[in-house]
This record gives C-alpha cells, structure tokens and sequence, in this order.
C-alpha cells in the first residue's frame, strides 16, 4: 500500500500547486471544488472508502472553503481557465 501511496501523493502535491484559486469568489469556489473532489477520491480510495462519496464530501468542503476565503487572503494568480 505505501508504494501506491507515495505517486498519489506527489500528484496531489502538483495539482495543489499547479491550481489557481481565482479573482472572483465563483473562481474560487470551483478551484477550491475540484481540488476538494480530488482529494476526497484520492482518501476514499486509499482508506477503502468509496471514491464518489469521498469526491462528493471533498468537493462540497473545498467549493465552500473556496467561496468564503477573501481575495486579498489567497491569490494565486489568474485560473488556467480564462
């Protein structure tokens, strides 16, 4: 299992860094979303839960936390979607 672990991990680790949290607070909540939903499925899979329940719960506390965090708090730069 710690083999499987560690390329999960250094992936997680690049997506984290690779996204953009965004200007606008509708920006925020989807980067903040998918980057929820991804690792909600990455834990899901690794602790034998299911990858859908675990997307779904990410993707919910990530699209939250992404719409109430300040602009001026988090900036990251432009999303690679505009």
């Amino acid at each position: 299992m710690s083999r499987n672990f560690l390329p999960v991990l250094a992936l997680l680790g690049c997506g984290l860094m690779l996204s953009a949290c965004g200007y606008s607070q509708g920006d925020r909540a989807a980067s903040g979303g998918l980057i929820g939903a991804g690792a909600g499925a990455t834990i899901g899979a690794l602790t034998g839960g299911s990858l859908v329940g675990g997307a779904l719960i990410g993707g919910a506390v990530g699209a939250v936390g992404g719409a109430v965090t300040s602009p001026n708090a988090v900036n990251l730069g432009r999303p690679v979607w505009r």
